[in-house]
């Protein structure tokens, strides 16, 4: 199972290569790493995604704290959270499938951030799940480059629990 880990850290030199090495020494894997400026001065947020069981995360959870300049880590896979990606997406565009290609960037509600006469680069923001559809619908177009961020997440101190909703409206529509 892939588990979303956050991690508050004091912004101080070779912080994130401490991190890393301690992933390297203990053979765990990054999957997603995405780091910027957290709410408050000095501090950095650090998401990761991890493959690991629970045991795994919490061992590795414990070596973290053991680390100096982290300040709080938490696995905030099981917690509703609001989770994003962002995506640059080059294809191959040419006149005859420039409007088919607009289509979808609208049915993603992405937008389009550069155009040429043979290519055309598209933004796509949204959860993990929408970066992988968009990249199947697409690729028959023919991608030239991806540049993707790793996955940014806040809990939702509403608790409401979107997959949760979107779960049980699957199974509405099932039935029906």
């Amino acid at each position: 199972m892939k588990h979303t880990i956050s991690v508050l850290v004091e912004d101080e030199s070779g912080v994130l290569s401490r991190i890393s090495g301690l992933f390297a020494r203990r053979g765990f894997n990054i999957e997603s790493l995405a780091v910027g400026p957290a709410e408050q001065d000095g501090v950095s947020r650090i998401t990761m995604v991890v493959p690991g069981d629970d045991q795994v995360i919490e061992q590795l959870t414990k070596q973290l704290y053991k680390l100096i300049n982290i300040l709080k880590v938490e696995d905030i896979t099981d917690k509703p959270a609001v989770e994003r990606e962002l995506m640059l997406l080059k294809l191959n565009a040419d006149s005859k499938n420039r409007s088919e290609i607009m289509q979808f960037v609208q049915i993603f509600r992405a937008k389009i951030v550069d155009v040429s006469e043979e290519s055309v680069t598209i933004e796509v923001v949204g959860d993990p799940g929408k970066m992988v559809a968009i990249v199947q619908v697409l690729e028959r177009f023919g991608i030239q480059e991806i540049a993707r961020t790793g996955k940014v997440a806040l809990t939702r101190e509403s608790g409401v629990n979107t997959e949760y909703l979107k779960s049980l409206q699957t199974q509405v529509s099932q039935i029906a």
